[in-house]
Protein backbone atom coordinates (compact mmCIF):
# COMPACT_ATOMS: atom_id res chain seq x y z
CA UNK A 1 0.00 0.00 0.00
CA UNK A 2 1.27 3.46 -0.76
CA UNK A 3 0.43 5.66 2.08
CA UNK A 4 -0.55 9.11 1.26
CA UNK A 5 -0.86 12.91 3.00
CA UNK A 6 -3.16 14.91 1.04
CA UNK A 7 -2.08 18.83 1.32
CA UNK A 8 -4.34 21.53 0.46
CA UNK A 9 -5.98 24.43 2.62
CA UNK A 10 -9.50 23.81 0.13
CA UNK A 11 -11.79 21.52 1.62
CA UNK A 12 -13.73 20.70 -1.86
CA UNK A 13 -10.18 20.20 -2.99
CA UNK A 14 -8.94 17.60 -0.07
CA UNK A 15 -12.75 15.63 -0.18
CA UNK A 16 -12.50 15.34 -3.98
CA UNK A 17 -8.72 13.69 -3.60
CA UNK A 18 -9.80 11.51 -1.10
CA UNK A 19 -12.64 10.36 -2.57
CA UNK A 20 -11.01 9.08 -5.79
CA UNK A 21 -7.78 7.76 -3.89
CA UNK A 22 -9.65 5.68 -1.95
CA UNK A 23 -11.23 4.14 -5.14
CA UNK A 24 -7.36 2.37 -5.78
CA UNK A 25 -6.94 -0.78 -3.85
CA UNK A 26 -3.14 -0.07 -3.85
CA UNK A 27 -3.43 3.29 -1.97
CA UNK A 28 -4.43 4.64 1.29
CA UNK A 29 -5.00 8.28 2.52
CA UNK A 30 -3.44 8.05 5.75
CA UNK A 31 -4.08 12.11 6.71
CA UNK A 32 -4.96 15.63 5.49
CA UNK A 33 -3.25 19.16 6.15
CA UNK A 34 -4.69 22.14 5.69
CA UNK A 35 -1.36 24.14 5.61
CA UNK A 36 2.43 23.54 5.46
CA UNK A 37 2.65 23.47 8.80
CA UNK A 38 -0.10 21.01 9.71
CA UNK A 39 2.01 19.05 6.52
CA UNK A 40 5.53 19.08 8.28
CA UNK A 41 3.75 17.60 11.71
CA UNK A 42 1.86 15.09 10.16
CA UNK A 43 5.04 13.75 7.99
CA UNK A 44 6.40 13.31 11.28
CA UNK A 45 3.91 11.61 12.69
CA UNK A 46 2.11 9.14 10.42
CA UNK A 47 5.71 8.78 7.99
CA UNK A 48 3.92 8.88 4.69
CA UNK A 49 5.16 7.11 1.50
CA UNK A 50 3.54 10.64 -0.52
CA UNK A 51 3.02 13.99 -0.18
CA UNK A 52 0.32 15.14 -2.17
CA UNK A 53 1.10 18.75 -1.40
CA UNK A 54 -0.60 22.35 -2.63
CA UNK A 55 2.13 25.41 -3.57
CA UNK A 56 -0.12 28.45 -1.99
CA UNK A 57 -1.43 27.81 1.76
CA UNK A 58 -2.06 30.00 4.77
CA UNK A 59 0.19 29.76 7.80
CA UNK A 60 3.09 28.02 6.23
CA UNK A 61 3.50 27.43 1.84
CA UNK A 62 4.28 24.08 0.46
CA UNK A 63 7.62 24.68 -0.52
CA UNK A 64 8.57 25.64 2.88
CA UNK A 65 6.83 22.59 4.23
CA UNK A 66 8.46 20.41 1.53
CA UNK A 67 12.35 21.86 2.42
CA UNK A 68 11.34 21.13 5.99
CA UNK A 69 10.08 17.53 5.27
CA UNK A 70 12.73 16.41 2.98
CA UNK A 71 15.47 17.83 5.49
CA UNK A 72 13.70 15.83 8.09
CA UNK A 73 12.54 12.63 6.26
CA UNK A 74 14.58 12.55 3.20
CA UNK A 75 12.76 9.49 2.44
CA UNK A 76 9.53 10.65 2.08
CA UNK A 77 8.54 11.65 -1.86
CA UNK A 78 6.70 15.36 -2.38
CA UNK A 79 4.64 15.39 -5.54
CA UNK A 80 3.56 19.29 -6.05
CA UNK A 81 -0.13 19.39 -7.31
CA UNK A 82 -1.13 23.14 -8.28
CA UNK A 83 -2.53 25.02 -10.14
CA UNK A 84 1.02 27.13 -10.83
CA UNK A 85 3.11 26.22 -13.53
CA UNK A 86 5.66 29.66 -13.96
CA UNK A 87 9.00 29.61 -13.44
CA UNK A 88 8.78 31.01 -9.76
CA UNK A 89 7.24 28.40 -8.52
CA UNK A 90 8.18 25.79 -10.29
CA UNK A 91 11.97 26.30 -10.23
CA UNK A 92 11.71 26.84 -5.90
CA UNK A 93 9.26 23.25 -5.80
CA UNK A 94 11.86 21.70 -7.20
CA UNK A 95 14.93 23.24 -5.75
CA UNK A 96 12.88 22.47 -2.36
CA UNK A 97 13.45 18.71 -2.49
CA UNK A 98 10.01 18.42 -4.49
CA UNK A 99 10.37 14.55 -6.78
CA UNK A 100 7.37 15.73 -9.32
CA UNK A 101 5.21 18.43 -10.02
CA UNK A 102 1.47 18.41 -11.54
CA UNK A 103 -1.32 20.80 -12.33
CA UNK A 104 -4.85 20.21 -10.95
CA UNK A 105 -6.44 20.11 -13.89
CA UNK A 106 -5.23 16.69 -14.55
CA UNK A 107 -7.14 13.63 -15.15
CA UNK A 108 -7.30 11.39 -11.79
CA UNK A 109 -5.65 8.48 -13.71
CA UNK A 110 -2.89 10.55 -14.68
CA UNK A 111 -2.42 11.38 -11.17
CA UNK A 112 -2.98 7.79 -9.73
CA UNK A 113 -0.25 6.80 -12.50
CA UNK A 114 2.14 9.76 -11.14
CA UNK A 115 2.39 8.30 -7.72
CA UNK A 116 2.64 5.15 -8.95
CA UNK A 117 5.61 6.52 -10.80
CA UNK A 118 7.33 8.20 -7.86
CA UNK A 119 7.20 5.16 -6.17
CA UNK A 120 8.90 3.02 -8.75
CA UNK A 121 12.18 6.40 -8.76
CA UNK A 122 10.60 7.26 -11.77
CA UNK A 123 10.07 11.56 -13.06
CA UNK A 124 6.76 12.93 -12.83
CA UNK A 125 6.66 16.19 -14.28
CA UNK A 126 3.86 18.05 -16.30
CA UNK A 127 5.22 19.62 -19.58
CA UNK A 128 4.43 23.38 -18.64
CA UNK A 129 6.86 22.36 -15.53
CA UNK A 130 9.40 20.97 -17.21
CA UNK A 131 9.48 24.14 -20.12
CA UNK A 132 9.03 26.77 -17.31
CA UNK A 133 12.42 24.49 -15.79
CA UNK A 134 14.39 24.89 -18.77
CA UNK A 135 13.62 28.47 -19.22
CA UNK A 136 15.52 29.56 -15.78
CA UNK A 137 18.60 31.39 -16.12
CA UNK A 138 22.04 29.14 -16.71
CA UNK A 139 23.91 28.80 -14.19
CA UNK A 140 27.66 27.56 -14.33
CA UNK A 141 27.30 23.83 -15.10
CA UNK A 142 28.95 21.43 -12.58
CA UNK A 143 29.83 18.81 -14.65
CA UNK A 144 32.17 21.17 -17.33
CA UNK A 145 34.48 20.84 -13.98
CA UNK A 146 33.17 17.45 -12.47
CA UNK A 147 33.16 14.90 -15.79
CA UNK A 148 31.26 12.08 -16.00
CA UNK A 149 32.56 8.73 -16.96
CA UNK A 150 31.64 7.17 -19.64
CA UNK A 151 29.63 4.67 -17.68
CA UNK A 152 28.29 7.28 -15.35
CA UNK A 153 26.72 9.25 -18.75
CA UNK A 154 24.86 6.02 -19.72
CA UNK A 155 23.20 5.54 -16.21
CA UNK A 156 21.97 9.10 -16.52
CA UNK A 157 20.98 8.79 -20.10
CA UNK A 158 18.82 5.73 -19.00
CA UNK A 159 17.57 7.77 -15.94
CA UNK A 160 16.53 10.84 -17.61
CA UNK A 161 14.24 8.34 -19.87
CA UNK A 162 12.23 7.52 -16.36
CA UNK A 163 13.73 3.98 -15.74
CA UNK A 164 14.19 2.65 -12.18
CA UNK A 165 17.40 1.42 -10.93
CA UNK A 166 15.98 -2.54 -12.23
CA UNK A 167 15.67 -0.85 -15.09
CA UNK A 168 18.96 0.96 -15.86
CA UNK A 169 20.67 -2.30 -14.49
CA UNK A 170 19.31 -4.44 -17.28
CA UNK A 171 19.57 -2.00 -20.05
CA UNK A 172 23.41 -2.00 -19.39
CA UNK A 173 23.81 -5.52 -18.04
CA UNK A 174 24.88 -4.50 -14.46
CA UNK A 175 23.83 -5.26 -11.06
CA UNK A 176 21.25 -2.66 -9.17
CA UNK A 177 24.44 -2.08 -6.78
CA UNK A 178 26.24 -0.86 -9.67
CA UNK A 179 23.43 1.65 -10.76
CA UNK A 180 23.25 3.00 -7.15
CA UNK A 181 26.61 3.56 -7.32
CA UNK A 182 27.09 5.13 -10.20
CA UNK A 183 23.96 7.51 -9.65
CA UNK A 184 24.99 8.69 -6.38
CA UNK A 185 28.28 9.64 -8.34
CA UNK A 186 26.35 11.49 -10.48
CA UNK A 187 24.33 13.36 -8.30
CA UNK A 188 27.91 14.69 -6.01
CA UNK A 189 29.43 15.59 -10.00
CA UNK A 190 26.21 17.86 -10.82
CA UNK A 191 25.31 19.27 -7.42
CA UNK A 192 21.76 17.52 -7.35
CA UNK A 193 19.66 16.06 -4.59
CA UNK A 194 17.40 13.44 -6.41
CA UNK A 195 16.89 11.48 -9.72
CA UNK A 196 14.14 14.61 -10.89
CA UNK A 197 16.99 16.87 -10.27
CA UNK A 198 19.29 15.05 -12.35
CA UNK A 199 16.95 14.22 -15.37
CA UNK A 200 16.05 18.25 -15.68
CA UNK A 201 19.83 18.49 -15.34
CA UNK A 202 20.85 16.61 -18.28
CA UNK A 203 18.09 17.90 -20.27
CA UNK A 204 19.27 21.69 -20.12
CA UNK A 205 22.88 20.76 -19.94
CA UNK A 206 22.25 18.44 -23.50
CA UNK A 207 23.46 15.22 -21.43
CA UNK A 208 20.22 13.31 -22.38
CA UNK A 209 22.26 11.22 -25.38
CA UNK A 210 25.31 9.08 -24.28
CA UNK A 211 28.98 10.71 -24.91
CA UNK A 212 27.54 14.06 -24.57
CA UNK A 213 29.33 16.42 -22.28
Amino acid sequence: MVKVLIVDDHHVVRRGLLFFLKTQKDIEVVGEAVNGKEAVEMAATLQPDIVLMDLVMPVMDGIQATRLIKEQFPHIIVLMLTSFSDQDHVVPAIEAGAAGYQLKDIEPDELVASLRSLMRGENTLHPKATSELLKAPAEPAPHTLNQLTPREQEVLAELTKGKSNREIASALFVTEKTVKTHISNIFIKLAVQDRTQAALYAVKHGLTEVGRN
